[in-house]
């Protein structure tokens, strides 16, 4: 008898399988201490189709996933849709121009933050969407009408004036918008900057006195939007450049830089030092060239803009497969010295054999250290917390969804991100969490 191929796309297969059910789990099981200062939310999103397939990975519905910290307890884990249009009416296709048009008709599917006593779900084509401490949903923010178009997913929170600095790219003109929201949630400055076209501009970056736009070669194609396809393609004729404006600047102030052609979804950090901008990125050769489904494998590189003489060192860090790169919130924008990562190994697409790490980087020795997870356990982004009186800046925890795929159940896990220990300090057993993209630890101050 001829085998019966499985149709299923390959990210909803294994964890990628969606869960629809909406729960509250409040018996969990803890394994380890957690530590009694960390007192309030860890949040991840991700997509998570509510009709249980979806075309592309990016596509699924957005789910926020939850875990409540208070007195060394975990008083819950909760995952709740975000209540967007394509909840209230599945029916609703998000390549339909008017669909994309509409400013409400977000995912909410690729990143969670706190902000000026806010929970704001993000994804980079619409408004955001305002959670409350339960993960229930409020609704899309305009920022009180001054907000016009998209907003990021990835928008930085500076750690020195509070400030949430952000952008918002289109297909049609201005194809970029720099924004600026104030540390008590004003939107207090937007501004039209031009690039040689619509492209796919994920993230970007901040140091002390700069943003830092990345103009890469991954462009809008309307001949696919047209057909109903993922409408993003590489473009080898697209220069990659990046642009560096004052954080309080204009589209006069922005200075272009070259650098080789490539693709960045996702920075650890960037900093000044002297004359010389330094960035640590995600980096792809490319994006998207052969389909929407070519991702070829990403690694650590690090970029050094001379702003005197006008170009850019670009130097790979490790040929080791790594993304979801990050820091501590603390040194956002200022120089680092730790960077961590995550690296999954799939092992040829099989869940059971697939593994995970997290990846720290000590960018002053040069020296890597990693916390294996071991066959059949892969993480997700790790998210640094500090412990309540750091003496180092990685003096804290990192913190991310375990899937185990023998058990086919989850775990939250709480890591030293000191000492890197395979053993967790605490583990919390979960239902299963399916994959998913980023988070935050969001403290209770912000939102409870």
């Amino acid at each position: 008898m001829a085998a019966v191929l499985d149709s299923t796309p390959a990210h909803l297969r294994g964890n990628g399988r969606p869960v629809t059910e909406e729960l509250t789990v409040t018996d969990l099981q803890v394994t380890g201490s957690i530590p009694k200062e960390l007192d309030g939310r860890y949040l991840r999103t991700g997509p998570n189709p509510l009709s249980g397939t979806s075309d592309h990975p990016f596509f699924g519905d957005g789910m926020t996933h939850g875990v409540r910290l208070r007195d060394g307890q975990a008083e819950w884990y909760k995952n709740r849709y975000v209540q967007t249009p394509f909840i209230k009416d599945p029916s609703v296709n998000i390549l339909d121009p008017s669909v994309m048009m509409d400013m409400t008709s977000s995912k909410a599917n690729t990143h969670v933050i706190g902000h000026a006593g806010k929970i704001l779900a993000l994804e980079e084509g619409h408004f955001p969407y305002v959670l409350d401490g339960d993960l229930d949903t409020v609704g899309p923010t305009d920022f009180d009408g001054v907000l016009k178009g998209s907003f990021t997913a990835h928008p930085k929170i500076c750690p020195v004036t509070g400030e949430l600095l952000a952008f918002g790219y289109s297909a049609m003109e201005p194809y970029l918008r720099y924004l600026r929201v104030s540390a008590d949630g004003e939107m207090v400055q937007t501004e039209n900057i031009t690039v040689g076209g619509p492209t796919m501009m994920h993230d970007f970056n901040i140091t002390e006195n700069y943003v830092i736009f990345m103009d890469l070669p991954a462009c809008f194609n309307m001949e696919l939007a047209m057909k109903g396809e993922m409408p993003i393609r590489w473009d080898d004729s697209y220069p990659a450049r990046l642009g560096v404006m004052p954080r309080n600047g204009t589209d006069a102030d922005v200075t272009w830089y070259d650098i080789s052609s490539c693709y960045v979804f996702h920075p650890m950090n960037s900093y000044e030092e002297g004359d010389k901008i330094v960035l640590d990125v995600a980096r792809f050769s490319h994006m998207w060239r052969e389909s929407s489904m070519d991702f070829p494998s990403p690694e650590l590189w690090r970029w050094t803009i001379d702003t005197k003489t006008g170009k850019v060192h670009e130097e790979q860090i490790d040929d080791r497969s790594a993304e979801f790169p990050r820091v501590a919130d603390s040194v956002i924008g200022l120089k680092h010295r730790y960077g961590y990562m995550a690296s999954q190994d799939f092992a040829g697409g099989d869940p059971a054999n697939a593994s995970g790490a997290i990846l720290k980087y000590d960018r002053e020795t040069g020296a890597r250290s990693d916390i294996e997870f071991g066959r059949g356990c892969v993480g997700g982004e790790p998210v640094f917390v500090p412990s309540a009186d750091p003496q180092n800046e990685d003096d804290g925890y990192l913190m991310t969804y375990l899937y185990d795929a023998d058990a086919d159940s989850s775990r939250f896990v709480i890591m030293d991100a000191a000492s890197m220990d395979n053993t967790p300090v605490a583990s919390v057993d979960l239902p299963r969490v399916p994959n998913g993209f980023h988070g935050s630890w969001v403290d209770a101050s912000v939102a409870d």
